[in-house]
């Protein structure tokens, strides 16, 4: 799978999940996540939109516990980087080296 030859990018500063969270707050969320859990079609939705978009918003329809553990799963096998966690709508960012949509600010 593409996604296991990513590395991980270095962390965000604080302008840049400023800058994040403000552009994060118009978008709805692309994926969501409810019954079955995390699976390998969510993992690879997930890695089809974080290509394409940069930043996407996943709503997980599950307990406060339950989404902490999904959460830590999605950053790992996505290899993106948390914007910002409010309830059940975690935001994510990987850039995309090759069709960049967002110029970050230092």
């Amino acid at each position: 799978m593409s996604n296991k030859t990513k590395k991980q990018a270095p962390a965000l500063s604080k302008n840049a999940t400023k800058y994040l969270r403000g552009m994060a707050h118009h978008i709805s969320p692309l994926v969501t996540i409810a019954d079955k859990g995390v699976t390998e079609n969510i993992l690879t939705e997930l890695d089809i939109c974080l290509d394409r978009h940069e930043l996407v918003k996943v709503k997980i329809r599950a307990d406060r516990e339950e989404r902490a553990t999904i959460s830590e799963q999605l950053i790992k096998e996505s290899k993106a980087q948390k914007v910002q966690s409010i309830g059940q709508t975690l935001t994510l960012y990987r850039a995309n080296p090759k069709k960049p949509v967002y110029e970050l600010p230092k």
